[in-house]
């Protein structure tokens, strides 16, 4: 694993800090670091399990500014302790109870992978969370006929609506779509066809080291600034190429593709407001 001084000194830290804190049972890292992928870039990602009794008391902000000296700490959209040490690094902490949480550990299959998962656990006072942890540690691939179809579904539903939002005239909203919503299935359906689903939860993610230059030019012609023509252009780029790897996935696994619907979208992007 690389090391990196700041992250590996913060992660010493953290560990340091548990061990003397008995209100904690457990605290189980994830992210990049425990992948081996971490650089000087990369933030902390923890699960903090707290001891019930003390939950409701527990004061996260307090206890990770003895971390290190905190920049921002708040409670992000998904609840999770979001804070911003003073050398920037990031940090993202979940507050949990250990009596239920480290249950849902093994659950996590599929999703999280802990390749060395006596590493990833910085503190297991009953040795719950290690055994929980080592159910992670076989990566599982997304089963790739059932995950195909799936995405071909969902490509289809919100390119229909991204069609009818740009005939609306809303550029920022049909721009955000494609973005943020159709981009990432589309790059899940396409790792399922590349075999290369280790970074399925974010596909973007190292993309230029993962997939083909071929895959990367086709990725980059469906996107496009906020201008109208481009738009317009990277939407029916998106759908062709859409529609391309559907047809992959129907030759290959035998996956469903509504044909008809699917000419009916391409009509409709092809309309000109």
């Amino acid at each position: 694993m690389p090391q990196y001084a700041a992250l590996d000194e913060r992660i010493a830290r953290l560990r340091e800090l548990a061990e003397a804190d008995e209100r904690l049972e457990g605290v189980l890292l994830y992210g990049s670091w425990t992948l081996g992928e971490a650089d000087e870039h990369s933030d902390i990602e923890a699960y903090l399990y707290v001891r019930d009794e003390h939950l409701d008391t527990f004061d996260g902000e307090a206890f990770l500014g003895r971390l290190a000296p905190l920049e921002l700490a708040y409670t992000n959209m998904f609840g999770i302790l979001a804070v911003v040490f003073d050398d920037l690094m990031r940090g993202e902490f979940h507050l949990t109870a250990a009596s239920t949480g480290i249950d849902e550990v093994p659950g996590w299959a599929g999703l999280v992978h802990l390749p060395r998962p006596e590493a990833a656990v910085l503190l297991d006072r009953t040795g719950r969370l290690t055994e929980a942890a080592r159910a992670l540690a076989e990566r599982r691939e997304p089963e790739a006929a059932a995950t195909a179809q799936q995405r071909i579904g969902e490509l289809t539903n919100w390119t229909l609506a991204l069609a009818h939002i740009l005939a609306r005239g809303e550029l920022a909203r049909a721009h955000n779509l494609l973005t943020a919503m159709i981009a990432p299935q589309q790059l899940q359906l396409l790792r399922v066809l590349r075999e290369s689903t280790a970074h399925w939860l974010t596909p973007s993610r190292a993309l230029e080291q993962d997939l083909p230059a071929e895959d990367i030019a086709r990725y980059a012609k469906t996107t496009a600034p906020l201008e109208e023509d481009a738009l317009r252009d990277a939407a029916r780029n998106s759908w062709t190429w859409s529609r391309e790897l559907a047809a992959e996935a129907a030759r290959r696994w035998g996956c469903q593709v509504p044909e008809r619907l699917h000419g009916k979208i391409a009509d409709r992007l092809n309309v000109q407001s």
